[in-house]
């Protein structure tokens, strides 16, 4: 496959991208088409019940009036159906957490703004913090990422591992920590808090929210049964959650990114032709890594053994 053209290797990686959502839609179809359709059936026959039961009471298209009313209300994250905890949608802990939603890309879709210069300073709030969220998340990265390095190195360098094998065992190391601080055991304490929560759901929760997927379908803003500042203390640590937990994903991925392997499959894809600046920071990097992997006392190549 080397010989293969620049615009060759880009069509087969576009096909390849192609086939895994594809193959993704016939899976995701054939497991949540059943269950979708038996909801919608049992929707279906409550609302023929009720019809039933109260439709003599009620003018026509009252109770669709309503649903309508309720679902539009739902969707900007105003509900009748909470407890005292969830009385105010734009209280403090609230706001800052749609704020950190935003900033995090991570958008759950439980709060959204009524008011036009709420959705107007959304978009300069955004335009504005985004760019700065990064540089703050570059920064930190770059302050961390030697630290956590640390460890890998000494064990390469105690072991005499190649610096392919430290690489990757570093990066292995680091995703097993994140996996399990920063969502497994958020995991547990959720699951914990929440009665109405499966293991298997709280853990779908966190990697959503890790990951800025958001979908929505598990909020952070269904308090119910919480005492109120029970549930506004977990939206502050949600927040904490959300800022570290994300700084800590990056982290695992921009190690991953560095393994050989990966690197080598970029380049595959990449442009044939002279080395660019960033491939040779790489080899410089690699050196560096097999450098600091010798021990101290040992002698460099080509270097004669003092007397």
């Amino acid at each position: 496959m080397g010989g293969l053209r620049p615009w060759a290797r880009y069509l087969l990686l576009v096909v390849a991208h192609l086939l895994a959502m594809g193959l993704g839609a016939v899976v995701l179809q054939a497991l949540e088409g059943p269950p979708a359709l038996q909801l919608q059936t049992q929707l279906q026959a409550e609302l023929a019940t009720f019809q039933a039961d109260y439709g003599a009471c009620l003018p026509p298209g009252a109770l669709e009036e309503l649903l309508g009313v309720a679902l539009r209300a739902q969707a900007h994250g105003v509900s009748s159906l909470g407890n005292s905890s969830e009385a105010s949608n734009w209280n403090l802990p609230s706001a800052l957490l749609f704020t950190a939603s935003i900033l995090t890309t991570t958008g759950y879709g439980h709060m959204a703004p009524l008011s036009a210069g709420g959705k107007a300073f959304c978009v300069v709030y955004a335009s504005l913090g985004l760019p700065a969220s990064l540089v703050l998340v570059a920064t930190l990265r770059h302050c961390l990422l030697p630290v956590l390095s640390c460890p890998g190195t000494w064990v390469a360098a105690r072991w005499q591992l190649a610096p392919a094998q430290a690489a990757l065992l570093q990066a292995a190391g680091l995703g097993l920590l994140v996996a399990c601080i920063f969502v497994l055991l958020p995991a547990l304490v959720l699951w914990g808090l929440q009665g109405d929560c499966s293991l298997l759901e709280a853990i779908y929760f966190c990697f959503g929210s890790l990951s800025t997927i958001g979908l929505g379908d598990l909020l952070p803003s269904q308090g119910h049964g919480l005492h109120p500042v029970i549930y506004h203390l977990g939206q502050l640590a949600l927040l904490g959650y959300l800022l570290l937990g994300l700084l800590a994903m990056l982290l695992a991925v921009e190690t991953f990114s560095e393994l050989p392997q990966v690197r080598a499959m970029v380049k595959f894809f990449g442009p044939s032709g002279s080395m660019t600046p960033e491939d040779q920071g790489g080899i410089l990097g690699q050196d560096e890594l097999s450098l600091s992997t010798l021990p101290p006392d040992a002698p460099a190549a080509g270097q004669a053994p003092a007397c």
